[in-house]
């Protein structure tokens, strides 16, 4: 075993990045599928480990070695059981090599039996010294982790189990299931988490292969309430299609990594891949995942009560005119507009004069939305505010400045007349027109929003006085759709207690889960004004984009349905106006107004809805 930090305890810390598979990638490298994969770490070493190298330039905190069916029985058909431990031995060698002292190594056993068999009988004898025979290699060359994988018997994977814990090395039992959620065998997948939850012999609960992000996430629903040992997913890239003659896996790296990214807020601690996942996969989800807020650590914010020798803290109904309408309990309007890609406002200033004379209290700036790069915000809200007059409302996002910088950017932005702020973690930068962008991320929404509380008392991130304090509106994000809606919970409340004085939903289409946020925040001892996000949909394209690429946002099936039902696009466009117009009238009541995005930054349908334009 390396000198490493225990795997249960870093995991414990945060969720690690497992590689993908071994079997797709020398496939593609031209073996032939007849050969014994596993006995390639005596006879192609170079090989197998040019391919774990691959997965640790992507990313991969977890290598598993090339040895799934390196066990007695499985290689007797290749006439290689005596070379059991030679075999082993080598694909320990082969990935330590490639992972150095930095990585882990797991071992990777898999079930002597073939897949939906159960094993009954003296057949349990044979499967038990199989597996003590390749366990006693794996472990003796020194692995940090057994991983037990693609197992569909539960009798056979708690006997693996039993045998894995006669050694000192933690043990993750891993099982596949189909699209149903059932394994090979036909356990239902709680039914097996269930009975390795209670399995003294399993540190860690793991599901892959056998179906895609999809279906592992649907299996995952069932079994994380039932579960208290930590979880880890390693799906295929999508379910295999024959093309050519070829079996080719189709899901592409943005598409796992956004499935990467839901494991992590439903509380996975590992994300890898099984069949069809590459290391252009695995590079793309370690740098979603490792920007996203809670997997790494963010530099502390102390709150800080006001300073007694500065001048008193601006009260929140008189830092704006936004504040002001909103704490008198009028409905206040905002219409979100993107911020140009060039440093031509023509068209963009236009748009907003067209909002300002409907009447439209604000304009919300969207900071590098979806990760990608437009003109600052800042500079685009400064432009906004000296030609035409509105109010804007800055997104500013934590992903891409420092601390240091993102206290001079507000410092100066309130200086020159910027007052309401949305804080947000934001986006994990990914695949896009700049991959190799990184996060910075100092701090999360929570972080900053203590950050700005402090300047709006009259101190600094450094504990130093700001005379005079500034008079900052913060506002926050708030997701009633959220997969771990007590977390969200939690973290709203945090944002409440860290100084959010008003709230900005994701874009709203389940109008029961926000009255069910709604209903809980409402108890709270704080409460802070709610505005809801409204986005007009265009298309059933467009839908089903925004239900299955758009992380914290859900279109109900019965809205999927009827914008699938429209011939045209006018009358698609037409069906998401009147949709997001019945959003607003069921929720006109619970809510301070209403965030309307703009399509296409088509701001006539973004006042379609609002009851301003005649589109």
């Amino acid at each position: 075993m390396s000198a490493l930090q225990n795997i249960l305890s870093r995991m414990a810390e945060t969720p690690l990045i497992f590689d993908g598979a071994m079997g797709t990638m020398l496939y593609d490298k031209g073996v032939f599928i007849q050969t014994c994969y596993d006995d390639l770490c005596l006879t192609s070493p170079g090989l197998i480990r040019e391919i774990h190298e691959q997965y640790t330039q992507a990313g991969a905190e977890v290598l598993e070695t090339n040895s799934f069916g390196a066990n007695r029985i499985k290689l007797r058909s290749y006439g290689l059981a005596e070379k059991v431990a030679d075999i082993n031995r080598a694909a320990v060698r082969l990935t330590r090599q490639a992972a150095g002292q930095k990585l882990y190594v797991a071992g990777s056993v898999g079930p002597c039996t073939q897949g939906g068999q159960v094993i009954a009988g003296p057949e349990i004898l044979d499967v038990e010294a199989a597996f003590r025979e390749q366990m006693e290699a794996l472990t003796g060359e020194g692995v940090d982790l057994l991983l037990l994988e693609t197992f569909s018997d539960l009798k056979e994977l708690q006997l693996a189990a039993r045998i894995a814990r006669e050694t000192e090395v933690p043990v993750l039992a891993s099982f596949a299931v189909d699209e149903e959620g059932e394994t090979a065998a036909g356990t239902p997948a709680e039914k097996m988490a269930a009975a390795l939850e209670t399995d003294p012999n399993v540190d860690v609960i793991g599901l892959n292969c056998g179906t895609g992000p999809a279906g592992i996430y649907e299996a995952l629903l069932k079994i994380l309430p039932q579960v208290s040992k930590p979880v880890v997913v390693m799906p295929n890239a999508g379910m295999p299609r024959t093309v050519g003659g070829r079996t080719l896996y189709l899901a592409n790296p943005e598409y796992f990594t956004e499935y990467a990214k839901k494991f992590i807020e439903l509380g996975v601690r590992g994300v890898g891949g099984c069949c069809g996942v590459t290391p252009e996969h695995i590079a793309t989800a370690a740098r979603a995942v490792r920007g996203l807020s809670g997997v790494r650590k963010h530099i502390e914010i102390v709150s800080r009560e006001p300073a007694p020798t500065q001048l008193q803290s601006i009260p929140t109904a008189e830092k704006s005119r936004l504040a002001a309408k909103m704490l008198s309990g009028q409905k206040v309007t905002s219409v979100e507009i993107l911020p140009p890609r060039a440093s031509d406002f023509s068209n963009m200033l236009a748009k907003v004069r067209r909002c300002h004379e409907a009447g439209i209290d604000a304009i919300n700036i969207p900071d590098g939305p979806r990760a990608s790069a437009r003109v600052s915000p800042m500079i685009t809200a400064l432009v906004i505010l000296k030609e035409v007059g509105i109010e804007p409302v800055v997104h500013y996002c934590c992903r891409d400045r420092n601390l240091i910088g993102m206290q001079s950017d507000l410092l100066g932005g309130y200086a020159v007349g910027l007052a309401n702020y949305l804080i947000i973690t934001g986006d994990p930068p990914k695949l896009g027109n700049c991959p190799e962008a990184t996060g910075v991320f100092d701090v999360d929404a929570i972080g900053l929003t203590k950050v700005i509380h402090n300047l709006n008392t009259g101190w600094d991130i450094g504990g130093s006085p700001v005379d005079p304090p500034t008079g900052i509106l913060i506002g926050v994000g708030a997701n009633p759709c959220a997969v771990d809606m007590e977390r969200e919970i939690d973290r709203y409340f945090q944002k409440i207690e860290a100084g959010a004085e008003f709230a900005i939903t994701q874009p709203v289409f389940d109008v029961e889960a926000l009255l069910r946020f709604l209903d809980r925040v409402e108890k709270y001892s704080k409460r802070i004004p709610v505005l809801a996000g409204v986005w007009p949909l265009l298309s059933y394209r467009n839908a089903e984009f925004m239900n299955n690429e758009v992380p914290g946002v859900v279109v109900p099936e019965a809205i999927l349905r009827r914008m699938a039902e429209c011939a045209t696009g006018e009358e698609s466009r037409r069906a998401g106006i009147e949709i997001a117009r019945t959003i607003c009238t069921e929720v006109h009541d619970r809510v301070a107004g209403f965030q309307v995005s703009a399509p296409l930054n088509n701001v006539e349908i973004a006042l379609a809805v609002l009851g301003k334009s005649e589109v």
